[in-house]
């Protein structure tokens, strides 16, 4: 039995599955997907869950039936790479022949004393349905303070804005600007949106400590109601365990067939990979399709043959009606167009094609 084990349902963990069960595998070829929840959750829509402006079922993605594909719900502990198994927290571990590791990213509090402890996250469904509870429980003219102001934190601001015209919110950024990591142009049209939408922008902010309702910039008080996270994310736990070469990011080397050297019968894709540019849900994808290639290609005793990884560009939204964009290396997009683009892409996800 050619046995692959893909653990997590997410944007990388899912491609490879749907890829291969789109293609002619083998008959003794059997997957089992690994995941905590009975669905994908789209990720790159947890602010919007969140804010409150969708519902969760919105943003819940089926996982497919097929005899080929076993699905297993459990939380993962470990990885013996060495026995060839997988470790869970209340059942027996899982042994495989083949393995995708997509376990995703996890927030990064960079050492910030009481981040974790004081602060909301939207890294997960779990946490994101808490996050939704605790900002929409906010009385009408308190404070919400988002820290990062990149993409996930212009997106949490400007769509809880569109929630609750209410509210005061805060986009805290240790940068000159949000989204400085975009060409200038778009990040004059963002923080135009941003002053004329009310939401107020903290720049060269850099936080010592959060203690509860109070965040301390060097010695500054800032205060807040709710704290929500978007400043930066890690590999999760399970892959910071692995001793195993890694890059600036905890990110794991892999070879060209986005293997681990030392266990080539091991993929990684996502969050948990070390690649040439920042992970995204289209990164991970775009490896997950690379991944089930060379899958087909070792079942059929082939030497697989991949193209270089090309990236489309990076949609986001403002709400509902506006949005941003660039496309390629130089194409900037603003206004109505890349948020159509955005919501277009967002179906597609729901539906299996990409």
């Amino acid at each position: 039995m050619k046995k692959l084990v893909i653990l997590g349902g997410g944007y990388g963990g899912l491609t490879v599955a749907t890829n291969l069960l789109e293609s002619d595998l083998p008959p003794d070829a059997l997957m089992v997907l690994v995941d905590r929840m009975p669905f994908q959750g789209l990720k790159t829509e947890y602010y919007a869950l969140a804010s409150g402006t969708v519902a969760e079922t919105e943003i819940r993605v089926p996982y497919p039936v097929d005899p080929r594909l076993i699905l297993k719900y459990g939380e993962v502990t470990g990885i013996d790479l060495n026995q060839k198994q997988v470790l869970f927290a209340n059942d027996e571990p899982l042994a495989y022949e083949w393995l995708v590791i997509a376990l995703g990213c996890v927030d990064k509090y960079h050492g910030i004393p009481g981040a974790a402890e004081y602060s909301c996250s939207i890294q997960t469904m779990s946490s994101t349905r808490v996050t939704y509870q605790k900002v929409n429980d906010v009385k009408p003219y308190g404070q919400i303070t988002i820290v990062g102001g990149g993409l996930s934190g212009v997106e949490m601001a400007s769509e809880l804005r569109e929630s609750r015209p209410d509210l005061n919110i805060r986009i805290l950024d240790r940068g000159p600007s949000i989204l400085s990591g975009f060409p200038e142009k778009l990040q004059e049209y963002v923080r135009e949106w941003m002053i004329q939408h009310e939401i107020e922008m903290c720049s060269h902010i850099s936080l010592t400590r959060l203690e509860g309702p109070v965040l301390y910039n060097q010695q500054e008080e800032i205060i807040t109601d709710v704290t929500v996270w978007t400043a930066g994310i890690q590999p999760s736990p399970i892959v910071q365990q692995l001793d195993l070469p890694k890059d600036a990011q905890g990110r794991l080397i892999l070879n060209e067939y986005h293997q681990l050297p030392a266990y080539p019968e091991v993929f990684v894709v996502g969050d948990c990979a070390s690649l040439p540019f920042s992970p995204s849900a289209q990164a991970a994808q775009a490896q997950g399709k690379q991944v089930a290639e060379v899958m087909k290609a070792i079942w059929k005793n082939e030497t697989p043959r991949l193209s270089q990884i090309k990236l489309k560009g990076i949609l986001g939204s403002l709400g509902k009606k506006a949005g941003f964009g660039v496309m390629g290396k130089r194409t900037i997009m603003t206004g109505k167009v890349p948020r159509v683009l955005k919501s277009g892409v967002l179906w597609k996800s729901k539906h299996h094609f990409g």
